[in-house]
């Protein structure tokens, strides 16, 4: 078992239904709208409610920052690489980290990562944050929503996406390619390195393109979250318009698109 807390995180995890929770816990002392929501969520949906301190929430916790409710919820469960291959729309559009670390970076990237409308995530196992309670809270419970990957080795995963005709598109400071002048109207996979080293190197000559966002300033990059964020919404709003046939695949996912992209590893 596991625990979330937060408003958002216990309500997103009641109203996702994609793990069960066991109880739920409001402090005593607090009566508001808010907190009203998730006690007739819990009621609707069988959920044991209890009343404790909250001191007794902050012990549970280990923080003050539970806003009067914990839950008690089963772990999370993860989807296999191949099940992230179904797109909402009509390109796929994932989203790989390589490597990041910190959880509140992995909580933000996953809050724009459902907001932008990604299909998926993809995570390795080892040198990354999990998704627990502190990835959750600070997702604003977006994360009990997005479909996310567990993979053994990222390079050999960006492989097999690549077989599947997916394009793979690393955000480097290194790149030769303006992120806003790729075209995101295809099946792709948005890469992002980890705090501090970015993508490391196997995984950078992995991918087809490497894209950066331009620098104005005296420093070279930017927060990974911040940055994934910049791209994950150009690529949104590349997609909410509609591609000519002259610049945009239409072919479906086994098919490679009609307009030829070159690039790295290509």
């Amino acid at each position: 078992m596991q625990l979330l807390y937060g408003l958002h995180p216990v309500e997103e995890a009641i109203r996702s239904g994609n793990r069960r929770l066991e109880s739920v816990m409001v402090a005593r002392n607090r009566q508001d709208a808010r907190l009203q929501s998730i006690l007739d969520a819990c009621h609707a949906a069988g959920i044991q409610v209890r009343l404790e301190t909250k001191e007794q929430l902050t012990r549970m916790a280990r923080t003050e920052a539970h806003q009067g409710v914990v839950a008690v919820v089963a772990e999370r469960g993860y989807s296999a690489l191949q099940d992230l291959l179904q797109p909402r729309n009509q390109h796929l559009f994932l989203l790989a980290l390589d490597g990041v670390e910190d959880p509140h970076n992995l909580g933000a990237l996953l809050r724009t990562a459902d907001g932008a409308g990604v299909d998926g995530v993809i995570l390795p196992e080892r040198r990354s944050a999990q998704v627990n309670a502190t990835v959750v809270k600070t997702s604003a419970g977006a994360a009990e929503h997005v479909r996310i990957a567990r993979v053994t080795n990222l390079m050999r995963a960006l492989e097999e996406l690549k077989r599947a005709n997916i394009w793979c598109v690393g955000l480097d400071e290194r790149g030769s390619q303006d992120y806003n002048t790729f075209d995101y109207r295809t099946n792709c996979v948005l890469v992002l390195g980890g705090e501090g080293g970015g993508l490391h190197e196997l995984v950078r000559r992995t991918c087809d393109h490497l894209l950066r966002i331009p620098m104005a300033g005296q420093v070279s990059s930017l927060n990974v979250s911040v940055a994934g964020a910049i791209v994950m919404y150009e690529a949104a709003r590349q997609r909410r318009t509609p591609a000519s046939s002259a610049n945009a695949a239409t072919a479906p996912i086994a098919a490679k698109p009609k307009r030829p992209l070159k690039g790295l590893g290509s």
